[in-house]
């Protein structure tokens, strides 16, 4: 089969960067369709996953309305020309534009519906599937639920093994404390009204936790010129090795925190989203992450100056690690599997 994956986000190259290598053993043919993201771009050639660039992405929602018709017919003329059969994203394009082709379209959405309402409106009734995990509940007749999460897609066992070479890159000894710290944007579809970090109470973090160990950041917007000193060592590609061996992970960002915990990585988030979404709440459940919501700032303060205090938390959070992945599968073949042996009704 001829089979297309559309990347609108870099945590997409990871999500499906396995999933693609399970087809082209299985003799599929893969084609790639990218939102012209730096990150997402570099991701791509890295991982040696040819593409053509979709469009960019626009932060007001009349642009992003605009650019997704814009991208609709580019998109169906690339469909055409690669006759493509199965078309894979977690974005609205090809949904949409699956209606004007014969292909068979599968979403995989990690979000609960009551948080991402516009994609479930304009991009839900569109699928032939909805890829899901089993600790979301959805309306649509059109899910199928399977035991594990997005991130597992990459980070399971299976398939990641940490490179402690990243250490000298990153200008770290072995056995030294680390942090990261991730402050994300909120300007995706699902972000209207949300809220992080600002800049005062980064600024405080940033203050207590240099007092404990190196601080690093990564940031989805241009880093702000005071935390310069702190900007991520590494090129993305080695990111999830370097917080595999960090001390701890803080910041605003739902897929890295899920990322650090998933690691076995005591992992601390705050902003708007939390308590409303189930894969998250499903992996506090386990220990391995603590969610707070901005309100709640002094809170997520606290928690994480009394963990650094504490230390030691390595051992622990492994512990917790192996539960987790005892209760998960590793996705990977279950979403080749059913891509491969859908049959369109």
């Amino acid at each position: 089969m001829n089979i297309l994956i559309d990347i609108g986000h870099p945590a997409h190259v990871h999500l499906f960067r396995y999933v693609a290598k399970a087809l082209e053993e299985r003799g599929h043919k893969l084609f790639y369709t990218v939102r012209d993201i730096p990150v997402a771009r570099h991701l791509m050639d890295v991982y040696g996953m040819p593409y053509t660039v979709l469009g960019v992405k626009k932060d007001s929602v009349v642009g992003k309305a605009l650019s997704v018709l814009r991208q609709d017919l580019t998109m169906l003329r690339i469909l055409r020309k690669n006759k493509i059969d199965v078309g894979l994203s977690s974005g609205i394009v090809l949904p949409q534009t699956s209606v004007f082709s014969r292909i068979s379209n599968f979403i995989f959405d990690d979000d609960d519906d009551a948080v991402e309402k516009m994609y479930v409106r304009f991009a839900h009734p569109f699928a032939d599937a909805v890829l899901t995990p089993d600790a979301i509940t959805r309306k649509t007749k059109k899910t199928v639920y399977y035991p594990s999460t997005h991130e597992l897609a990459y980070l399971h066992p299976n398939h990641f093994v940490p490179d402690k070479s990243v250490l000298a890159r990153a200008g770290i000894a072995d056995g030294d404390s680390f942090f990261i710290l991730r402050f994300v944007a909120f300007k995706g579809h699902h972000d209207v009204g949300e809220t992080g970090l600002g800049k005062e109470q980064k600024r405080r973090l940033v203050e207590m936790m240099s007092r404990f160990g190196r601080v690093i950041i990564t940031s989805e917007r241009e880093i702000d010129p005071e935390f310069e000193a702190y900007r991520l060592p590494v090129p993305p590609e080695d990111i999830h090795s370097l917080m595999y061996y960090s001390s701890m992970f803080v910041g605003d960002s739902q897929t890295m925190t899920s990322e650090a915990a998933i690691l076995g990585v005591p992992a601390l988030k705050c902003n708007t989203f939390a308590g409303r979404l189930s894969v998250p709440a499903m992996i506090e459940k386990y220990g391995l992450c603590f969610s707070y919501t901005v309100q709640d700032f002094e809170s997520f303060f606290l928690k994480i100056e009394d963990l650094l205090k504490r230390g030691g938390l390595k051992k622990d959070w492994e512990d917790k690690r192996k539960a987790f992945l005892s209760d998960m599968i590793d996705p990977v073949p279950f979403f080749a599997d059913f891509i491969e042996n859908y049959r369109k009704h």
